[in-house]
């Protein structure tokens, strides 16, 4: 195992959930992507790169499974650079088929990409607020989604439904689901 490799990962993502923290104590963090937030995430993102191109995905075996969880997080977090997250969904899901990270790693990053590109999610595991609370985004065929779950270890939907959240007007929801697509244009997620 490379500990100084895992020390920095975990370090990196224990330094982007404190910025999260704070922002999100003072209320700061839910009010559009954050430049705090986004600098955190693209410097972690520009180093994750750097440690795939020197050592692959950083799988248990090299980083420790707190090591390989925080890598998980950093390339979920990467979200203004979509070739990069693309890139990590491969890998994660050639390291999770060998056994080498956990196999649901792929449904929360997979899910997290196609609802980026506007596609509908596999697994349910993306949620946003809405006029009714917290709301999964939508889902191809939801007759499916707890056989997919299962196969990847992942308990059923039901189960990880969140508590409900911050009930939006519709113009608020409007609003951010306009601003979200703007986003998406702007950093190539979609055209």
């Amino acid at each position: 195992m490379n500990e100084a490799l895992r020390a920095e990962l975990i370090a990196m993502d224990e330094h982007d959930q404190a910025v999260r923290a704070e922002l999100a104590a003072d209320g700061s963090l839910f009010e559009g992507y954050h430049p705090r937030m986004a600098a955190v995430h693209d410097a972690n993102a520009a180093r994750l790169r750097e440690i795939i191109r020197e050592h692959g995905w950083p799988t248990t075996s090299l980083v420790g499974h707190d090591g390989a969880v925080a890598a998980h997080r950093i390339a979920q977090h990467s979200i203004n650079h979509p070739d990069l997250m693309r890139a990590c969904r491969n890998l994660i899901k050639a390291a999770g088929d060998r056994g080498e990270v956990p196999r649901e790693q792929f449904a929360y990053i997979d899910d997290r990409i196609r609802v980026f590109e506007d596609l509908p999610q596999l697994y349910g595991t993306q949620w946003r607020d809405s006029v009714n609370g917290t709301e999964p985004y939508p889902v191809d065929d939801w007759n499916l989604v707890n056989q997919r779950r299962q196969a990847l270890g992942l308990r059923p939907f039901d189960e990880m439904r969140p508590e409900s959240g911050e009930r939006l007007t519709p113009e608020a929801v409007d609003r951010k689901r306009a601003e979200e697509l703007a986003w998406r244009r702007r950093v190539g997620w979609i055209q």
